[in-house]
């Protein structure tokens, strides 16, 4: 594997060390199309935490915003390795909005 393609992912990989980035993740996973407000509330975190966190994430192309009218809307981007993540390492499910995390 080439250095550049290293580089990369590492750089995808450690906006995943930031539990703020990653609780974004799992409600933009759960609520695709959620506003900086909602997320945040879901989150438990300030609007001025969600918004820095999710320009990072918009950054490094593991989240999209879609501008309707006044109103942003934010989706992960439908990414295979993001999906995986998601589901297999983290335990989070399409069938409920329950979002909690399971651990081992």
């Amino acid at each position: 594997m080439s250095d550049i393609r290293v580089d990369e992912w590492a750089s995808r990989f450690a906006l995943l060390s930031d539990s703020t980035r990653l609780r974004l993740l799992i409600e933009m996973h759960a609520s695709p199309q959620s506003t900086v407000q909602e997320l945040a509330s879901r989150a438990e975190i300030t609007e001025n935490a969600a918004s820095q966190s999710l320009r990072a994430l918009r950054d490094q192309g593991w989240a999209q915003a879609e501008r309707v009218g006044r109103t942003v809307r934010y989706t992960i981007v439908h990414d295979a390795i993001v999906h995986r993540i998601l589901h297999d390492i983290l335990g989070v499910s399409h069938t409920s909005r329950d979002t909690s995390v399971t651990t081992n």
